[in-house]
């Protein structure tokens, strides 16, 4: 007998015999199929869409808080008895902070304290309520980026003459009746008359300007005295784009010499550092979520998977029984897990990247979608396709053509 007679040869299962039964066998019932990718959509699309909005909302908080934020430094007076130091800053604090490069406008101010604010001259004190009373430099203003509803701020010249004027938040000037300023309306700060000579909508920084009467340091402290013992005195400072952290390593030299460490400094945080930090709680919040969904789909192809190894018992024995190896049935059911996780991934991707950008156009964003989120989405499907196969692969693997056929 030769060599090798009377053996049967082992039999072969090309990849593209696997690919075409795989995808017969996932074709046979396309509505199952359907709904068992859906959880794979959902997990994957969320995947996508919480990457997508968290860099999408990075960006934004960056440029926003570029502008405002990051361009604001502050300055406070650390002595404990004001009134025995001497004033934290010098007379011209102003003209000493904008000679820095980099510097666009600076002023100082500080609180007053609360007193009884009324529009009509011989009201009942006792029935008035107080309101705090801001003191501050023409400069400081401005660094606040009001928005003036009506009227003007007040100016260099107001502050050196010690005008007696003011500046009224909207809320406040509508509860004292003020609504029009072609009269020159006057309101009474503990009986002290002050013309109102601008009412302020907002206030892109310090928007604690809108509750609180705003009148010259220069008036303040002629007609209640200088900044006093628990109340420090501030300074604003507006920077260029990017000269924040410049500036701020020069102010206590700048405006006192003498005394720099009287001076406490805050140079505004990297936006680079806020927009990481939001960024890591978005996805620590969202990502669970995104796990929770690709686990659901997971399970469902697991499922599914299993009932069509139960359901093809017999078509698994006739196999088995014509040669088939248990390997081969396993890469099969394998192969259509895989094909189930990929279908969600690749559909969960466009559902995810279309989403991104449908949120970014209606909040008026620029929407970002970083590559490395986008491409590796369908694979994260196809990974949990394949993990939800296992089981049912292995099963199906270790069935015997006699008891198969049996059933």
């Amino acid at each position: 007998m030769n060599k090798g007679e009377g053996l049967v040869d082992p039999s072969r299962f090309t990849p593209r015999d696997l690919g075409s039964e795989a995808l017969a066998g996932v074709l046979q019932r396309p509505g199952r199929a359907a709904l068992t990718a859906l959880g794979t959509v959902v997990g994957v699309a969320t995947f996508v869409i919480v990457l997508g909005l968290t860099a999408t909302v990075g960006g934004q908080i960056s440029s926003r808080f570029t502008v405002l934020g990051a361009t604001e430094v502050q300055i406070e007076d650390t002595s404990v008895d004001a009134e025995l130091d001497g004033p934290a800053f010098p007379p011209d604090a102003a003209t000493r902070v904008q000679a820095i490069n980099g510097v666009v406008r600076a002023g100082v101010y500080w609180s007053a304290g609360e007193r009884t604010v009324n529009s009509r001259p011989l009201a009942d004190t006792a029935d008035t309520d107080a309101f705090p009373i801001v003191a501050a430099s023409p400069g400081a203003v401005t660094a606040m980026h009001p928005v003036v509803a009506h009227g003007r701020l007040f100016d260099d010249f107001h502050d050196r003459s010690a005008e007696r004027v003011a500046l009224l938040g909207a809320a406040m000037a509508a509860r004292l009746g003020i609504q029009r300023l072609d009269t020159h309306p006057a309101v009474f700060v503990g009986g002290v008359p002050l013309t109102v000579v601008g009412i302020l909508g907002d206030a892109e920084r310090h928007a604690e300007l809108l509750l609180s009467v705003v009148v010259p340091e220069r008036t303040v402290e002629r007609l209640w005295g200088p900044p006093g013992s628990g109340q420090p005195t501030k300074m604003i400072v507006e920077t260029r784009l990017g000269a924040a952290a410049v500036v701020a390593s020069q102010l206590a030299a700048a405006l006192r010499p003498d005394a720099p460490d009287r001076l406490k400094v805050t140079a505004p945080p990297d936006p680079r550092s806020l927009r990481d930090s939001v960024a890591t709680d978005l996805n620590s919040l969202f990502l669970v979520l995104a796990l929770v969904c690709l686990g659901v789909g997971m399970v469902g192809i697991a499922n599914t998977t299993f009932v069509a190894v139960l359901e093809r018992t017999g078509e698994i024995g006739l196999r088995r029984s014509f040669g088939a190896r248990g390997s081969h049935i396993a890469a099969q059911f394998l192969l259509e897990s895989a094909i189930l996780g990929t279908m969600g991934g690749l559909i969960g991707t466009c559902v995810g990247t279309l989403s991104v950008v449908a949120i970014a156009a209606a909040r008026h964003w620029t929407a970002v979608v970083e590559p490395w989120t986008v491409l590796p989405a369908p694979l994260l499907g196809t990974v949990t396709g394949l993990i939800a196969g296992l089981y049912p692969a292995m099963r199906a693997a270790r069935v015997q053509p006699v008891e198969a056929l049996q059933r």
